[in-house]
């Protein structure tokens, strides 16, 4: 499969602009958790292939396959899903799997589902 992205190149980084074709409502704001963090309860997610949801300090939420070692956290990882509107744009910061970790207009990060966005 082959997929054409285009970029807006600025002081030698390249900048993947998407536009938000659904609303994403998300499911709540998380803290930041750093690497070494127990994760604990996994199962595979239904929904999402290669992730599983989890607790990580007493927050339910989810964590992609390859964040996970034993049962720590790999690296660093913010959970939360961005609560973006239909028509607006984000920059591209991480593709995992089926998701994306974008920043919006206002600086604001967080995951949005591939599926409701194209690359503008």
């Amino acid at each position: 499969m082959f997929y054409m992205i285009s970029c807006e190149i600025k002081k030698g980084f390249c900048f993947v602009k998407l536009l938000i074709m659904d609303n994403h409502n998300g499911e709540g704001n998380f803290p930041f958790f750093k690497k070494g963090t127990e994760v604990s309860g996994m199962m595979a997610c239904e929904h999402t292939e290669h992730w599983f949801s989890c607790v990580i300090e007493g927050h339910e939420t989810y964590v992609p396959e390859t964040f996970i070692a034993g049962n720590e956290l790999a690296r660093d990882y913010d959970p939360t899903e961005l609560v973006i509107e239909k028509g607006k744009t984000v920059v591209l910061l991480e593709v995992v799997f089926t998701w994306l970790y974008v920043e919006n207009e206002d600086g604001r990060r967080g995951w949005v589902p591939a599926g409701k966005v194209v690359s503008i």
